[in-house]
């Protein structure tokens, strides 16, 4: 590599080095210092294996003509530089110059993306493997890699598909260094709401804390520190077409906006939207709220499998009892009239119980549909009875 160097002319010297600056997203300048660092090793390694000599790099200078490309080697200001540096020298140059730019490379990666951690970007699937995703991010040629942690659950990727990301963390992986990047992370419905939302963009509308089942359903409550702008209608905008949009990128998951409010009662209460809660009694040792709700909204707020009631909990930070359901949540004491549960059961937040209770209510509701039926058929068959006679 050295006679390679020495030898080349301006034009290839100069088209050389640009190509590699311009590949690997390295400025030119980090290119040429990993050329003469490379070169005072080779000379280093040189000295050592054919006169025994121990040369400490700090006393060596390469001189390195960023022009035309050649090179000498400088020792206590004397040309030092050996005849016939060589094929062996040139190897060494090579492999640590290698070393040399994907140390720069990395330096860049680490730089650019420590910046963008925290925000989205866009990028295109180009491999799918073990379960991990894997994302052309562009620039650099870097990789985005999304792990299944990272990932909605509902949503099947392809090769080629272009998706937008929340940059997450940056690792070291096997492979190098790794961008880390999610779209399962609460966050990324923060994010896309600040893009889509001028308001939230500027700070005047500001999301006050957000709860998701990715690919299921978030929930997100928001305030406003000017009283004339509803922050509710600002992220649903005109017609829904903000809201929709963010929706649209997340391939239909459902979205709870709700108004926050300082007084816990009523953030508790919207926070079960779209259930209507008449009640809401808060016992401030345990950090517990128990909310009443009519009984034909009972299902509502505690949602299929309890969902609606554990994205409630988690949005509002406070434990959160529902009056008024038979079984778990029946009856004033809220436990059920023909068997004492433990206390922990009794939370309405517990998946397993509210779950319970949701199958219940669902079994109930279709018991009352079968039965509307049959006494609708049993009266169109006495019309038809009398109708005969």
């Amino acid at each position: 590599m050295f006679d390679i160097i020495k030898n080349m002319a301006i034009s290839e010297f100069s088209a050389a080095i640009n190509q590699v600056a311009t590949e690997r997203g390295i400025p030119l300048e980090s290119v040429l210092e990993s050329v003469k660092s490379a070169l005072a090793t080779a000379y280093k390694k040189d000295r050592k294996e054919n006169n025994d000599e121990d040369v400490d790099l700090e006393e060596i200078i390469v001189d390195l003509d960023s022009d035309n490309g050649e090179v000498r080697i400088l020792k206590d200001g004397r040309d030092v530089t050996p005849a016939g540096f060589g094929r062996i020298a040139a190897q060494t140059a090579k492999q640590v110059i290698l070393q040399k730019i994907r140390e720069t490379e990395k330096e860049v990666i680490t730089s650019e993306f420590k910046s963008k951690i925290g925000t989205i970007i866009s990028g295109n699937v180009f491999k799918l493997e073990r379960g991990v995703v894997a994302l052309d991010l562009g620039k650099t040629r870097t990789h985005g890699i999304m792990p299944p942690s990272e990932q909605i659950p509902t949503e099947n990727y392809r090769i080629g598909q272009r998706l937008k990301v929340l940059v997450k963390d940056i690792r070291e992986g096997p492979k190098g260094t790794e961008i880390i990047v999610s779209r399962a992370d609460p966050d990324f419905v923060r994010k896309l709401f600040e893009q889509e939302v001028p308001e939230i963009a500027s700070e005047v509308v500001k999301i006050e804390a957000i709860a998701r089942e990715p690919g299921s359903r978030t929930k997100m409550a928001v305030s406003s520190k000017d009283d004339k702008i509803d922050p509710v209608g600002s992220c649903v905008g005109q017609k829904g077409v903000r809201v929709q949009s963010i929706i649209s990128e997340l391939f239909g998951e459902k979205i709870d906006i709700v108004p926050y409010s300082d007084n816990i009662e009523r953030f508790v209460a919207a926070s079960l939207s779209p259930a209507k809660v008449t009640a809401v009694e808060l016992d401030e040792e345990e950090k517990k709220a128990v909310v009443s709700v009519p009984e034909d909204q009972q299902s509502l707020a505690i949602g299929k499998e309890g969902q609606n009631a554990r994205l409630a909990n988690k949005l509002t930070d406070w434990k959160i009892d529902i009056k008024g359901v038979k079984g778990v949540f029946g009856g004033e004491n809220m436990f059920s009239s023909d068997e004492e549960l433990d206390e922990e059961k009794v939370v309405g937040v517990w998946d397993e119980a509210i779950k319970k209770v949701a199958e219940e209510i669902e079994e109930e509701n279709k018991s009352e549909k079968v039965d509307k039926k049959e006494e609708s058929a049993e009266e169109s068959d006495e019309d038809s009875e009398n109708s005969e006679e």
